[in-house]
């Protein structure tokens, strides 16, 4: 028999037999690694313990130490698993897929009733015998004809569309646990008792059509999430919860921010407390650019096509374009236009407007930029994915030796922003180029090479995000991890050398020639839709005092007190501060509770002896405790809170 040799993670090197499986392998190291393993890495591919290989390798034995790899077989497993039991529940239910997702994996049936909330619990209760009957997993690999007669004895049509689609190269790969089989690519376990039966729980169930075709069967999707102990499972859920709270959505009608309907899919109506929040951020974001250097532009929404055509967009990116005719004086042809999905290509359009020198360098130009983009219907979640938003877009047209200082001065104006606005951390992602770009491929290494090394002279050795650059260049992306461990991703610094190259932009240099400016793409907040869901559910509503839309409630507790109310609110407002008053005839306990649903940060409650001592009861959102504190002094306290950070 021929010999193979494979190398370990510490360089070492042994011959075997061709065909030997990981298993075999990590039982001649040790027989305690034998019992740890289950799976390996061959040449960077994840390995079963069962699969033989056949050639000269490196491999590395995991365990259940090895997170990665051991979460991706605990939920793979558990998602046979759950099939498993839910045909031998009800032997009749069909059985199509069942991937691994993040935090778990989900499995669509073709059953004819419903599953019920009490079916997932029975589910679950059948998933731990199985568990605990700690079956062997086995694998084969079967001829196509083979493992299609198989699932067409056995009533099981899916399979048999799947095989079918399998490219010929590719194995079949049937895997047993215990009596119950599946067809899979693996790899998995080596036995049902290794997946941790405390640390998994069923969460809900959807329709979803067979193969994402909605002219095909609607199956039902079980969905399911699992971690490598209960204390991980529990922290998850926990998660969860507080992600119900502090859902943006949910916390918008309590707050009374805004509204979606079906008439404008993807597009937001904003009410005049949620429009507060947004041009009081506005407002905010205007200023730091201003005093970062910046210009304000404006630029059409409805463009011509033969731009997007110059810039590349209608061929990368049309799909993702709303497009208009319109019928120009009863022309022949309709004059075809798009709605701009972006701001770039129409600032170019500003650069080229007179004459550029090297002087004018670096030129930074913003736009508060409505834009339109095709999402969707089922990828559309609240405000945080939409069709209609503004970016806080801006382009730095720079030369080449520019482009570090303007990377670094990017960095420590994005970071003081996101330090006022709550979040103290960050962190930075390196996307490179796509598989679908333009430009050649030493634009390329020549726009990659420079970011890099922009970043990295800025002291941050980013974390690289292979394939996800923009199609005309590379971008740093910077991704915030919100109270409850969320990350998102917000703002992006790109370098372009592509743009300026189609839609031919130059400027005068030094030697009177001319020459192409660097486009370096920049947004901070990205969507300040999104951003301002994200600052929702970061703050569970309890806004910062100076973005909050009803900043003061000022509530009487008797009729006698309604004159003093509007002295005090006419004082904050003059101050600055958003405030109103209620001297509805309530019950001062409705007031405040119905006041703090809204989220109202300060209410101040008045009565006799506040309208004798010139005073007021302060209740502070989420405080039990109040105090009753001078007039005068609450309206100076509460105006230096109303400030925005950047004019303290």
């Amino acid at each position: 028999m021929s010999q193979i040799s494979l190398t370990f993670p510490d360089g070492n090197k042994r011959d075997y037999d061709q065909g030997v499986t990981p298993a075999e392998v990590a039982e001649s190291i040790s027989k305690s690694l034998s019992k740890k393993a289950i799976s390996a890495q061959v040449n960077g591919a994840h390995w079963d313990l069962q699969w033989p290989i056949e050639a000269d390798a490196e491999i590395a034995i995991n365990t259940m130490a090895d997170s990665a790899p051991a979460l991706e077989l605990i939920r793979h497993d558990l998602a046979h698993i759950m099939a498993r039991a839910v045909q031998e529940i009800w032997p009749d239910v069909k059985v199509t897929i069942g991937p691994v997702i993040e935090n778990g994996w989900y499995y669509d049936f073709d059953r004819a009733e419903p599953f019920t909330p009490e079916d997932l619990g029975e589910i679950e209760k059948k998933m731990r015998e199985i568990i605990n009957r700690r079956d062997p997993v086995t694998t084969e690999v079967w001829e196509r004809d083979r493992a299609i007669k198989y699932y067409e004895a056995n009533g099981e049509p899916y399979k048999v569309e799947l095989i079918e689609a399998i490219p010929g190269d590719q194995p079949i790969r049937m895997y047993w646990h215990g009596h119950w089989q599946d067809l899979c690519r693996g790899p998995h376990l080596q036995h049902t008792g290794q997946v941790p039966g405390d640390a998994f729980k069923l969460m809900s169930v959807a329709g979803a059509y067979w193969r994402g075709d909605s002219n095909r069967a609607m199956l039902q999707r079980i969905y399911g999430v699992a971690f490598q102990n209960k204390d991980a499972l529990k922290a998850h859920l926990h998660m969860l919860e507080e992600a119900a709270k502090r859902d943006h959505r949910k916390l918008g009608r309590e707050m009374d921010l805004f509204h979606m309907q079906e008439e404008a899919p993807g597009q937001i109506f904003w009410h005049p407390n949620g429009w507060t929040i947004y041009t009081t951020l506005q407002d905010y974001m205007r200023r730091q650019q201003r005093k970062g250097g910046y210009v304000e532009v404006n630029t059409p929404q409805v463009v011509d096509r033969k731009l997007w055509e110059k810039s590349g967009h209608w061929e990368k990116y049309q799909e993702n374009m709303f497009i208009v005719e319109v019928d120009e004086d009863h022309a022949r042809e309709k004059a075809v236009n798009a709605l701009k999905p972006m701001n770039c290509p129409c600032h170019v359009e500003i650069f080229k407007v007179g004459l550029k020198s090297y002087r004018d360098l670096p030129l930074r130009m913003a736009e508060f930029g409505s834009c339109a983009r095709y999402e969707p219907s089922g990828a559309l979640h609240g405000i945080m994915r939409v069709r209609g938003f503004t970016q806080d877009d801006a382009h730095i047209f720079a030369t080449e030796a520019q482009i570090a200082e303007e990377c670094q001065r990017f960095i420590n104006f994005l970071s003081e922003i996101y330090r006022d606005l709550g979040f103290d951390k960050f962190d930075i992602l390196f996307s490179d180029r796509p598989d679908t770009r333009a430009g050649s491929d030493e634009v390329w290494d020549k726009a990659e090479k420079a970011l890099l090394d922009a970043t990295r002279a800025a002291g941050i050795e980013p974390t690289m995000n292979p394939g996800e650059g923009a199609f005309y260049g590379p971008k740093l992306e910077f991704s915030l991890t919100d109270a409850i461990g969320r990350v998102w991703q917000c703002g992006t610094f790109q370098v372009d050398f592509v743009l300026p190259e189609r839609l031919d932009a130059n400027y005068i240099g030094p030697d009177g020639a001319k020459h192409r400016p660097v486009m370096l793409h920049r947004a901070t907040l990205g969507s300040f839709e999104r951003f301002i869901g994200i600052l929702i559910e970061e703050h569970a509503g309890k806004l910062p005092f100076w973005l909050a839309p009803r900043q003061v409630v000022v509530a009487s507790i008797i009729s006698e007190a309604d004159d003093y109310v509007h002295e005090i609110v006419a004082e904050l407002q003059a101050a600055g501060v958003r405030a109103e008053a209620d001297i509805r005839n309530e019950k001062i306990n409705y007031k405040v509770r119905e006041h703090s649903l809204s989220k109202v940060p300060v209410i101040l409650a008045v009565g006799a002896r506040e309208v004798e001592e010139r005073t007021v009861t302060v209740r502070r959102l989420g405080e039990k405790q109040t105090s009753v504190t001078p007039l005068a002094e609450v309206v100076s306290t509460l105006a230096k809170s109303a400030t925005p950070p950047d004019l303290l």
